[in-house]
């Protein structure tokens, strides 16, 4: 019992214990509804926010969120950061260890005959400049034994570091996705906005024709046919204009595939309209955000790791215990090199105590403590930018869709006044002004109804995008929930179950809170 109890005590020692904060997530209030209302009217039944854009019915958008997650560049970017980051918690956690050095060497050495040592030898009765042989290998050893937890703080300080890394990859998923999605609606929206020109271009083009001959039958003056192809030209030169916008969005959207611009032309080449999802989205309440968007939760890791270094710090006020030792064998001859006699070994405790460091370990103790307040300032402000970028997308969603009805009825009423008035001025019941004030109305209430259609596809999107779809964080929780717990007290993560893996997994990664 006595060697059983001197054992448990040696442990209780060397495990010692940790200085410093212990991290608790902070408490928010947050609001139990969103502000707005009408958001009821657009909050409901919907597919997973996991894969929001299902809800489009486009293939082809599909597989372009797909390929976007296997070749944007800021995808790869954002794998080789949480690499990096997985590489630097292991350089944290070795020191828990101790270092062992392998050493070996072999020397042969001739002494000159005219050398002090030479003549040395030959006065004892040696042979001057004889060769001699020495063989040598051994290990050396060090370990700090972290009694107030100084490595373990950096350990942990590591481990919330990985997994605010592994929040900033689901966060690059998150913006990337809405960001194909709202370059690939800017495509269509230009394609229909140039459909419209051209619809319109031809009916102008034909009321030309009709001031043209209406003036040779002297029915109309000349000022009618000038009028007629100042419209028409006019409307004519809007087309370059969108035809540009198109090319760029287009440009915009194989940047963020990952591809060469031009690489999508033949794909998006035949127009199929602005898509119309249905404007819906899974019902997100503002305290779920917490729990839902990569950006508050990688803040929140970021302030656990900085709340660590807290500790990690504080440890440096105290002494600093390590084991230091050699064994080494050494023999002048190979024959006798693994004997006991050629054994010798050094072990040597060591006590390091900074007593006086000019304020230098209480100031840098005053610095980690200013940075995590900076640090939980930035937690509490990106929940508070959460809330704003979801209100606003709501707000947005719901006033776009009314527009785009009025603007619907606007367009459907203009679409009888141009073809009552042409009758009236074939009639001769009116002049052609009237003419002209109905088609260019139409016209612009025509493009005004495919901007305000592509807004409100696009505020659909980002709604999406505000209550972190893209990724599916019950999944991942629910994975790490059941992980068993590892060796060194980090919680195992899971792979991020996103449409087309980036070439790693996130393991060690994943956060549960």
């Amino acid at each position: 019992m006595r060697h059983r109890a001197l054992v448990l005590s040696c442990s209780a020692l060397l495990a010692g214990c940790t200085v410093g904060p212990d991290y608790e997530q902070p408490d928010l209030l947050l609001p139990d509804a969103w502000q707005e209302v009408a958001a009821a009217d657009v909050v409901g039944e919907a597919p997973p926010l996991a894969t929001w854009w299902e809800a489009f019915n486009d293939p082809l958008l599909t597989s372009l969120i797909q390929r976007s997650a296997q070749e944007s560049r800021n995808v790869v970017l954002a794998a080789a950061r949480v690499e990096e980051a997985r590489a630097i918690r292991g350089v944290a956690k070795a020191p828990l260890f101790p270092d062992l050095i392998l050493s070996g060497t072999y020397t042969r050495t001739r002494p000159s005959e005219n050398s002090a040592q030479g003549q040395i030898i030959e006065a004892i009765g040696g042979e001057p400049g004889e060769v001699s042989e020495n063989f040598q290998a051994g290990f050396d050893s060090f370990w700090e034994i972290d009694l107030w937890g100084r490595i373990r703080r950096q350990v942990e300080s590591a481990d919330a570091s990985l997994q605010a890394s592994v929040e900033d990859y689901r966060d690059v998923l998150v913006t990337l996705f809405a960001e194909v999605a709202a370059a690939y609606v800017d495509v269509r929206t230009a394609q229909e906005r140039i459909r419209f020109a051209r619809e319109n271009v031809e009916l102008q083009t034909e009321s030309v024709q009709l001031t043209r001959d209406r003036f040779n039958a002297g029915l109309t003056s000349a000022l009618d046919v000038a009028q007629a192809e100042s419209n028409l030209a006019n409307s004519s030169a809007q087309i370059p204009t969108l035809e540009f916008e198109l090319e760029q969005a287009k440009n915009r959207l194989s940047v963020l595939v990952g591809v060469n611009p031009g690489t999508l032309e033949d794909a998006l080449a035949e127009p199929t309209g602005i898509p119309t999802p249905d404007p819906t989205v899974a019902e997100v309440l503002p305290a779920e955000l917490l729990r839902r968007r990569p950006d508050i939760r990688g803040a929140e890791r970021r302030l656990a790791s900085q709340t660590a270094l807290i500790g990690a710090r504080k440890a440096e006020l105290y002494p600093a215990f390590s084991l230091a030792g050699v064994l080494e064998l050494v023999s002048g001859s190979s024959s006798d090199f693994f004997t006991g006699e050629s054994t010798q070994w050094t072990l040597v405790p060591g006590v390091r105590w900074n007593l006086f460091s000019g304020g230098r370990i209480r100031n840098q103790i005053r610095v980690e403590e200013a940075r995590t307040a900076q640090a939980l300032a930035g937690y509490e402000q990106s929940v508070l930018l959460a809330l704003e970028e979801a209100e606003n997308s709501l707000v947005g969603l719901q006033r776009s869709q009314v527009r785009s009805e009025r603007l619907t009825v606007a367009v459907d009423a203009t679409q009888r006044a141009v073809e009552l008035v042409r009758t009236q001025y074939l009639s001769g019941l009116t002049n052609f002004q009237n003419v002209l004030d109905s088609q260019r109305s139409l016209f612009d209430q025509q493009d005004q109804l495919a901007v305000t259609e592509g807004n409100s596809v696009l505020a659909l999107i980002a709604l999406n995008k505000a209550m972190g779809g893209g990724w599916d964080v019950d999944a991942v929780e629910a994975m790490a929930a059941s992980a068993t717990q590892q060796a060194d007290s980090v919680r195992a993560g899971s792979d991020l179950p996103t449409p087309g893996q980036s070439g790693f997994n996130l393991q060690d990664g994943g956060a549960t809170r």
